[in-house]
C-alpha cells in the first residue's frame, strides 16, 4: 500500500508541479508545510513523515481491515491530507486514494470519480470539515459525515443519469418503430424528416427552435418552403407530444422546443396512427424563433 500511495503521487504530479515536488518521495527533514483555513502545520518532514506515513497505511491494512469500505475510504483520505506527507499533491493524493479504495468497494468509476466534483463544488465546506475534524483531535464523525452526503449525492445523479440514458433508449426504439411503418411514401419522407429532429433533440433535450433548425437543415435542402417544412414537422411532433415547443417571453421572446421523454408511457400504436390522420392540414403554423 505505501508503494501504491507513492506512485499514485507520482503520477499525479509529474510533469503538473514545480521542481520542488519531488514525485512520490515523502517531505525531508527541513521541508515542512501548511495548509487549511486556519493555517496548520502537516507532520514533521523527514522521520516523523515517514513513521507517519508508514503508521497510517499499516492501520489501514490491519487495524482497519474490518471497517465499512465507504469509512476506510474516507478515513484515508482524512489522514492523508491532514499528515500532508508530501511537498505538493497532498490533497489530489488522498482524493485519488479515496477514490480507488471507493472503486474497490464496487462503486463505479463514474460514481468515485465524481466525488473530486463533489469535493471541488463544496470546496469551502471540504477545507471547512478539514480544519474542523483536526480541531476535534482527529474526530472523524464530521469528515465521515460530509463524505457518506457526497456519496449518496453523487450515487443519486448516477442513478438518475442511468435512469435518462434508459428513457432515451426506450424513445429511441420506439421512435423508429413508429415512424418507419409509415404507409405512403411521402408520409415515410416526413417521418425520416421527424426522426431527425428528434434524434438531435434526444442529445440536447431542449434547444432553442431557431438552433434546432440549423442543426437539421441539411434535411430540408432543396425543398421550395424549408423553414415552413420544418415549422409543420414540430407542429406535426408537437400534436404527437413527443416535443413540447413553447415560448419564453423572459428569453427574449425565444421559443425552446423540449423532448419528451415520457413519450413511449404515453403513446401505444393505435394512438400514434390515429393522430397521424387528424393531423391539421392548415398552413397556421408558428413563426420561426
Amino acid at each position: 500500500m505505501p508503494e501504491l500511495i507513492r506512485e499514485v503521487h507520482r503520477k499525479l504530479v509529474t510533469g503538473c508541479d514545480d521542481d520542488h515536488c519531488a514525485p512520490g518521495v515523502l517531505r525531508g527533514r527541513d521541508h515542512s508545510v501548511t495548509f487549511g483555513i486556519l493555517r496548520h502545520r502537516g507532520v514533521e518532514g523527514g522521520p516523523s513523515s515517514e513513521a507517519a506515513f508508514e503508521g497510517l497505511l499499516r492501520a489501514f491494512d490491519f487495524e482497519w481491515r474490518d471497517l465499512d469500505p465507504l469509512l476506510k475510504a474516507l478515513a484515508l483520505h482524512y489522514h492523508l491530507a491532514a499528515m500532508h506527507p508530501f511537498q505538493d499533491g497532498n490533497g489530489r493524493t488522498a482524493r485519488a486514494a479515496e477514490a480507488l479504495v471507493l472503486q474497490r468497494a464496487g462503486l463505479s468509476d463514474r460514481a468515485f470519480i465524481a466525488m473530486s466534483y463533489y469535493y471541488y463544488e463544496e470546496k469551502t465546506a471540504y477545507l471547512q470539515v478539514l480544519t474542523d475534524t483536526r480541531a476535534a483531535n482527529h474526530d472523524l464523525t464530521a469528515f465521515f459525515r460530509f463524505g457518506l452526503r457526497g456519496i449518496r449525492l453523487q450515487c443519486e445523479a448516477l442513478t438518475a443519469e442511468i435512469r435518462k440514458q434508459m428513457q432515451k433508449a426506450l424513445f429511441r426504439d420506439t421512435m423508429y418503430h413508429l415512424f418507419n411503418r409509415l404507409e405512403t411514401e411521402r408520409k415515410r419522407a416526413i417521418g425520416k424528416r421527424q426522426i431527425e429532429i428528434l434524434k438531435v433533440l434526444l442529445e440536447s433535450e431542449q434547444l432553442t427552435r431557431a438552433r434546432l433548425h440549423r442543426r437539421v437543415a441539411s434535411h430540408y435542402v432543396g425543398m421550395k418552403h424549408e423553414g415552413i417544412a420544418f415549422i409543420r414537422d414540430l407542429n406535426q411532433l408537437e400534436n404527437l407530444q413527443a416535443i413540447t415547443d413553447d415560448w419564453d417571453d423572459s428569453a427574449q421572446g425565444r421559443s425552446f422546443v423540449t423532448i419528451n421523454l415520457d413519450w413511449p408511457q404515453q403513446i401505444d400504436e393505435t394512438e400514434f396512427f390515429k393522430r397521424m390522420k387528424e393531423m391539421p392540414k392548415g398552413k397556421s403554423f408558428k413563426f420561426l424563433g
